[in-house]
Order: structure tokens, then sequence, then C-alpha cells
């Protein structure tokens, strides 16, 4: 009843090197993909550094994501709280069905694009597509279920929050395991972010540090949030 889920967001390259870290520590990673950009390059200048912003390729997305959980972040990675009604299924379903063919399975999930949505926007996403669950960008620092799936805000953020990421995973280690109550731990970012200060150790350490649960189920975001319903 304790679960360990991560969610990176864009299906940029970096996405690569982080599954062979989640899979050397047995972990499981949801990852974000905006079918409409796959296969483009890109660069960002975040905090002083141009780091690579380049989208995997369709055709490699099953292979690179295998083991792991695919699911949307918009067709075009759109403000979604600004868009019609219309748009936004569009953006968001069309992402879905396209992912769900390239991965030989039903896509479920969702992040919102820039953490832009509303109430009116996670309804419509509820009621006209087939999403079970969207993540937000707001961070709890806490382990507790959510009834609404369709605005699920994550425990931290690993990139803005390092020490806060830290602090939780040793809390989250030494709390007892209730089985009337599932506890989980939800970090989510974005793989570019381990290159702008190249923290790519550090994260292993957290990796590290987290496999040695003996009571954690490590976990895709769908294992974990659709199966405490």
């Amino acid at each position: 009843m304790k679960y360990l889920t991560f969610s990176y967001d864009d299906g940029v390259t970096q996405d690569i090197r982080l599954v062979e870290l989640f899979n050397k520590y047995g972990m499981k990673c949801t990852f974000n993909l905006n079918y409409g950009l796959l296969g483009m390059d890109g660069y960002l200048d975040r905090e002083g550094t141009r780091v690579d912003h380049i989208k995997v390729k369709p055709e490699d997305v099953k292979h690179i994501y295998e083991g792991h959980e695919v699911a949307g972040h918009g067709l075009t990675h759109p403000c979604l709280a600004r868009h019609t009604d219309e748009t936004i299924i569009y953006e968001v379903e069309t992402d879905r069905v396209k992912l769900s063919e390239l991965c030989g399975y039903d896509v479920v999930g969702f992040a919102y694009p820039g953490g832009d949505y509303d109430r009116r926007v996670s309804q419509i996403i509820k009621n006209n597509t087939g999403i079970k669950y969207c993540r937000t960008v707001t961070s709890t620092h806490s382990f507790e279920p959510q009834d609404y799936l369709h605005e699920f805000h994550p425990s931290v953020y690993h990139h803005k929050e390092w020490d806060k990421m830290f602090e939780l995973g040793e809390k989250f280690l030494n709390l007892k395991d209730d089985p009337l109550t599932p506890a989980v731990y939800y970090v989510w970012g974005h793989g570019y972010e381990f290159d702008i200060h190249n923290t790519w150790d550090r994260f292993e350490e957290f990796l590290k540090m987290m496999s040695q649960a003996k009571d954690v189920k490590f976990v895709t975001n769908k294992e974990a949030l659709l199966g405490l319903k």
C-alpha cells in the first residue's frame, strides 16, 4: 500500500538515459508525450544553460519506453485553459489515440502542458476523452490519496525541490505501511532538467536510496492511481 511513482514530461531524448536509471533500480515511470511534436529538434535556455530539447522519434517510442507507461501531454503542448472546448478535446484525444497506436495499448494518463488547467478543462477531459487521470504541477509534499484523479497533484517537483524530495523520501521510507490507507509518493519533472546543472548523479543517489525499501511498490502512474480506485 506504499507506492513510489514518477512522471516525466515532453518526450525528450534525455528520457533514454532516464529509463536506463529507472531500469537499473527496478523502478517504473510514466512519460508524458506530445504526439504532434515527436521527432522535432530544439533547445532551451534555462538558468544560464542551453540544453537539448530534442523529441524522440515516433518509431522509437515503443522501444524506448518499454516496461514503463506512455501518457498524453497534448498533441502540440497547448495551454489548454485558453482554448475552446472543441480544441481541448481534439488536442487531448487525438494525442491519446495516436500514442495508443504507437504503443500498442490504451493510453489513459495525461499531464497538463505547462500545468495550465482549470475545473472546466478537467471536466471536459473527464467527460469527453478516454483519459482516466490528469497530473497537475502543484506539489502537495504529502502521500495522501486524492479523490479527483483528473486534477491529481504530485508530491514534489524534483528540479525545484531537491532537498524536499530527499526529505520526503526519508519520510516515506520510514512511514508505517497501513493496509487501510494507501500512500503514494509521486515525483515529477522533465528529463532535460538533469542537464541544466548536471544533476544525474544526484538523482541516481535518490533512486538508490529509495530502492532499499522492502515495503514499497515501484509502479507507473496508472498502476498507482487507478489501482487505488
